[in-house]
């Protein structure tokens, strides 16, 4: 009797120690999605503009440089047709110590024409002034940076420089960092999802 109830405890103890993990195939999403570990994702809330990673952070830079990232939830349409056109903001900074509707410098991006379009955005003296950089492909990391020359930014794009005006009279840009946000005059018509990296 001691002999069955000595083995019964031990085969008992045996299967309830394994613990067998269920393996299963990434999806595609899951793989693309596998960035370097300097990626951070942002995510824009539908019925939101402003992302869940936006805290104040202070800058005083040369350049800013950073990689990017979209997936098909940058693929939008909006409520009003003629919003469409509207220029989301990607990242930048505010400069000349004011206020980033003063004077600022950053990527913006839509979906327009069936296609992910970068943007470089700028304001100076409050006056803003945007010019299209490129269309980009979704699923794909592209290099973007700015950098402060004297009166300009060059925008880049994968190295393909545009260059804007600056009128700020700060030797550096400082300010504060601006984050992904939806808008123009609408929110975001569902969770929109960008990666990006910080070079």
């Amino acid at each position: 009797m001691k002999n069955k109830l000595f083995w019964g405890c031990l085969v008992s103890m045996l299967f309830c120690a394994c613990n067998k993990e269920i393996l299963r195939p990434q999806s595609t999403d899951e793989k693309k999605q596998n960035l370097s570990s300097g990626f951070y994702k942002y995510t824009i809330p539908e019925g939101k503009q402003y992302c869940d990673k936006n805290t104040f952070l202070p800058v005083k830079i040369h350049q800013l440089a950073f990689k990017v990232r979209f997936d098909s939830s940058a693929v939008y349409k909006t409520r009003k047709a003629e919003n469409q056109d509207d220029i989301n903001k990607l990242f930048g900074f505010s400069d000349n110590n004011a206020t980033h509707q003063q004077f600022s410098a950053r990527f913006g991006w839509r979906w327009s024409d069936n296609a992910l379009r970068l943007f470089a955005y700028n304001y100076n003296n409050g006056n803003r002034s945007f010019k299209e950089l490129a269309t980009i492909e979704i699923g794909r990391i592209y290099a973007c940076s700015i950098t402060i020359a004297g009166s300009e930014y060059i925008f880049a794009v994968n190295g393909v420089e545009t260059r804007m005006p600056r009128e700020s009279t700060t030797a550096m840009a400082e300010g504060y960092q601006l984050y992904p946000y939806f808008g123009g005059d609408e929110t975001a018509p569902h969770d929109i999802f960008i990666w990006i990296e910080k070079l």
